[in-house]
């Protein structure tokens, strides 16, 4: 549904006020909106890589780029940054976040490649942002931390190491925003490569993107099953999020960055965003940041 490429697609959100699709190039540092009416793009560029947007109660995004958290505004494209973090750590960014139910942000961060392939390990940490500015840091010593969504009656936080080639499951207090006791939920299979972005439905199975595997796969966190395979047109699908007038359609994000001249020859839809209907599952609506 849009054909103008993202290097590295990521994050959609779906925004039921304005009616658009919301996502992020993270290597051209863009935030971008895109219409189903107009079939239009916006884009705001920012000064540093970003991993994620989500939406504000009061209108506009949080974002999280570089090492910080910001406020975006769309209207006059300013940046405001909340808080600056891992300052130690030059070569890390942040990458996935996601608004928990009591209008909590959490992203975390991961270490840049220095060359192809080549990344420190376990560089990474997820953090959360509470409406009043402040953080915690719930995890350490992640690769690459990534997908993320919570269960639908609250209790269980789902988050996604990427190099883990995994999902965990941890308990998640709604009160306090603390997460704890994490266990293996799902590892994938070879062919499904590696994880990346996450939401879940409205029967609270899970929808996993597999980066250079080509899909999006249904998982059921009560058996800890693949239940259902989506096959995409091109090879490193990033992310996914229900939207649309009732969260039926699926939108799933892609790169092309990561891809040589020769495959990128044979890959002509590669960044590009698709739609899936006829799930016969609809999602649910993104939580707001509370501030």
């Amino acid at each position: 549904v849009v054909k103008e490429k993202n290097r590295m697609g990521e994050c959609p959100v779906w925004e039921e006020r304005e009616n658009a699709l919301v996502y992020v190039d993270i290597n051209s540092q863009k935030v971008c909106r895109w219409s189903p009416v107009t079939n239009e793009v916006q884009s705001v560029s920012v000064d540093a890589r970003v991993g994620s947007v989500a939406l504000r109660q009061c209108g506009g995004y949080v974002i999280a780029l570089g090492t910080r958290f910001a406020f975006l505004d769309w209207d006059t494209q300013a940046v405001t940054t909340i808080l600056e973090l891992e300052q130690d750590k030059p070569n890390n960014r942040f990458n996935d976040g996601k608004v928990d139910p009591k209008g909590r942000f959490f992203a975390g961060t991961m270490a840049e490649e220095t060359a192809p392939g080549i990344r420190a390990r376990r560089q990474g940490a997820l953090y959360t942002l509470f409406p009043d500015h402040s953080v915690i840091k719930q995890l350490d010593q992640l690769d690459i931390s990534n997908g993320l969504d919570w269960s639908l009656d609250h209790r269980t936080f789902f988050h996604i190491d990427s190099l883990s080639y995994a999902v965990h499951a941890f308990s998640y207090d709604v009160h306090t925003g603390k997460i704890a006791c994490p266990k293996l939920l799902y590892h994938l299979e070879k062919e499904e490569q590696m994880p990346d972005g996450m939401c879940i439905d409205v029967e609270g199975k899970l929808w996993v993107a597999c980066i250079d595997g080509g899909r999006v796969i249904r998982i059921d966190p009560e058996t800890g099953k693949r239940i259902q395979t989506v096959r995409l047109p091109t090879p490193r699908i990033t992310s996914c999020c229900f939207g649309g007038k009732d969260y039926s359609e699926m939108y799933v994000t892609s790169a092309y960055d990561g891809l040589d001249e020769a495959t990128l020859a044979k890959e002509p839809h590669a960044g590009e965003i698709f739609k899936i209907t006829g799930l016969g599952v609809k999602g649910i609506p993104q939580n707001l940041y509370a501030a």
